[in-house]
């Protein structure tokens, strides 16, 4: 069975010499794999260059019972990237974002509020001329949301420890790991829950602070999700943004 299906690449993995398998994330099938062929003549029905990291598609699959990789019959670009190709620092921040979905996003199953905002975040990261250099930080803490981890940022006062590995402010250092921001880090929380996309350009941090923000987000996942792996890409984006 043929199925029209919007869909955004996370990555794609050469299988022998004339095929690629691509991890993509899709509006009607969560998280699926796609086999793709490798053209000999550089021509093809599918592409297989519009299969870029964050790239948005949309594709047909052949959907068939007992399979677990699909073909594709055709595939066409959704919404051509106008800056991310050309801009070193975007560039950056898809590399990141295309490993950690990658390791984060294992659902199966549709999640249409989920892709919509990647499909909304990755648009909004392409159209953005500047002020984005925090796009990365609101990117992950909006997303904890959607994947049901995010931390509980009411109740706090002045003095409180931030737990992360119970994702909530508490009075008293914790005694059984350590896991947790020091009051001074904490105090920023409150402000930092208020940011997003659209007025992030508005908050000043200094390069040691947004490395640190980075940090914790990447324990934070680290803590939450089974098995979630340290990130090579992770320096390469602190490294670029300082």
């Amino acid at each position: 069975m043929l199925q029209t299906t919007r869909a955004i690449v996370l990555r794609t993995i050469k299988y022998k010499d004339s095929s690629l398998i691509a991890d993509v994330y899709t509006d009607v099938r969560g998280r699926c794999q796609l086999a793709l062929r490798i053209p000999k003549t550089g021509r093809g029905k599918v592409p297989v260059v519009l299969f870029q990291p964050l790239a948005l598609l949309e594709l047909e699959i052949d959907v068939r019972p007992h399979t677990s990789i699909y073909k594709v019959a055709e595939a066409k670009t959704l919404q051509p990237f106008a800056d991310i190709p050309f801009n070193p620092y975007k560039q950056a921040i898809v590399m990141f974002l295309s490993e950690f979905l990658t390791r984060a996003l294992r659902e199966e199953e549709q999640n249409l509020p989920l892709f919509e905002y990647l499909y909304y975040s990755i648009s909004f990261l392409d159209g953005s001329r500047e002020g984005f250099s925090n796009f990365h930080i609101v990117f992950l803490l909006r997303l904890s949301r959607f994947l049901g981890i995010y931390p509980n940022f009411e109740n706090y006062h002045t003095g409180d420890y931030f737990d992360l590995q119970n994702a909530t402010f508490v009075g008293l250092r914790p005694l059984t790991h350590t896991h947790y921001l020091s009051p001074e880090e904490a105090a920023y929380i409150p402000q930092l829950s208020r940011i997003n996309f659209e007025t992030m350009h508005l908050f000043r941090f200094s390069r040691t602070e947004r490395s640190r923000m980075l940090a914790v987000l990447n324990e934070f996942y680290r803590l939450h999700l089974p098995d979630f792996p340290e990130l090579k890409s992770l320096q390469v984006l602190r490294e670029l943004f300082d």
